[in-house]
């Protein structure tokens, strides 16, 4: 491994020519953090730029804050945190603008029942999160007898009016991104990836794979542009799919439908009927210690409601959790991205309660593994949000001293082995 300040080889401990270049692994550490930020921001903001939202503001950040981690710029540890959460308040703008370009142009979501599974025909499946990118195949698709499914976080695109006025966008398919392997050869469609989350392909589905833009992997074919033509045509080549239905699911719940009932949901907590509230959500990945989140959501006390965005639902989400004053204890937000929405309904609470968000009956575990989630990490520490949970392992970039100054500042935790006592159980 390479000194990201002086490209000298590292030591593990830290750089060989330390007293030429002032490196030690807290500011690798930092700078690190700040990397991931901006990569997990520009991701958002790419979309956003497709959806005709830009900021000139979040633009020269990125290049003051990648500026920074020019070689012998930047070694004071107090300047280089001021930076990182600073990335989580420009993250938090971003988001905002993908919601913008997103309700714009493809309407507000709301709740929707989604078919989960296959229908008798001919179909195409859609894996990533860029919504635009479907919206152009279901119109190069429209009146072809072509069925087109989502996976993984394209799933909210279910709840848009604007896309779920296509009779054939059909259901939804699969899970999380890292199930790819074993469920897209049963898929006998071509599959189209949007963005990132998406797998080298095995043999038996390379020939049927197809990626767009930045996106490519080997075996599978690059598409530089919108037009699907060959997605279209491998799609009449294939076998039909058969009829599978798995389940009926509800998603859609954004956070103006959550704020349109917000009244009920106040008076609800001061009646007693709802006194937690869980946000468990994130960026899942196949390593040991995920079922964690499906312990912690399953044991939940029946007086809380249950936020959930990102891959991360799908550890939480194939279980009955009933309602609670009249209203689903489960509600879906949407994509990773969609953390913007929950923000904005933890502050509106906050508001209604006249109370810091810190003060909330609000439980935020964060399922870890990507990018993005580091920038939505970053947005909520800028917010001055404690007590966030995050796992299931410490972040391996950030060294033990920045996760202590992260602990002191935020009382940012490391899950535990099993959901404590303090999270699932209501006080008197």
């Amino acid at each position: 491994m390479f000194c990201n300040q002086c490209e000298q080889t590292q030591n593990g401990t830290g750089c060989t020519e330390i007293g030429v270049c002032g490196k030690d692994e807290d500011v690798q550490s930092l700078q690190e953090i700040l990397l991931y930020g901006i990569k997990g921001m520009a991701a958002y903001a790419h979309h956003a730029r497709r959806l005709g939202r830009v900021d000139e503001d979040v633009d020269a950040f990125v290049e003051e804050a990648l500026f920074a981690t020019v070689t012998n710029v930047n070694f004071d540890l107090e300047s280089l945190l001021e930076m990182v959460l600073e990335c989580g308040r420009q993250n938090i703008r971003v988001m905002e603008m993908l919601d913008q370009g997103h309700t714009e142009r493809f309407g507000t979501p709301e709740p929707t029942t989604v078919y989960e599974g296959t229908k008798e025909g001919l179909g195409v499946l859609v894996t990533g999160h860029d919504l635009f990118d479907l919206s152009d195949l279901l119109d190069q698709t429209a009146g072809l007898g072509i069925n087109v499914y989502t996976h993984g976080e394209m799933l909210p695109a279910h709840s848009y009016p604007e896309l779920k006025k296509h009779s054939h966008l059909a259901g939804h398919y699969g899970g999380p991104w890292q199930n790819q392997q074993w469920e897209f050869p049963m898929f006998s469609g071509p599959i189209l990836a949007t963005t990132n989350c998406v797998l080298i392909p095995s043999d038996t589905y390379a020939d049927r794979l197809f990626t767009n833009r930045v996106t490519a992997v080997p075996g599978a074919t690059r598409l530089k542009d919108n037009d699907f033509l060959a997605v279209i045509e491998k799609a009449k080549q294939c076998p039909p799919l058969p009829e599978n239905r798995v389940r009926e699911s509800t998603i859609g719940f954004h956070h103006s439908v959550i704020l349109g009932v917000a009244d009920r949901i106040v008076e609800a907590v001061k009646a007693g009927d709802i006194k937690r509230f869980y946000l468990i959500g994130g960026c899942d990945g196949a390593e040991v210690g995920r079922n964690y989140y499906t312990r912690l959501a399953e044991s939940s006390p029946d007086e809380s409601i249950i936020l959930t965005l990102g891959c991360g639902k799908y550890r939480i989400r194939n279980h009955d959790y009933g309602t609670v004053a009249g209203l689903p204890r489960f509600l879906d937000m949407g994509q990773c991205n969609d953390a913007y929405g929950a923000v904005q309904v933890a502050l509106a609470l906050s508001k209604a309660f006249d109370v810091g968000v810190n003060d909330l009956p609000l439980e935020i575990v964060l399922s870890w593994f990507e990018q993005k989630a580091v920038a939505v990490l970053l947005s909520l520490l800028a917010l001055d949000v404690k007590g966030i949970r995050i796992g299931p392992v410490p972040p391996a970039f950030v060294s033990p001293n920045v996760f202590k100054i992260l602990q002191d500042k935020f009382d940012l935790k490391v899950i535990e082995a099993e959901p404590p006592a303090e999270l699932v159980q209501l006080t008197a």
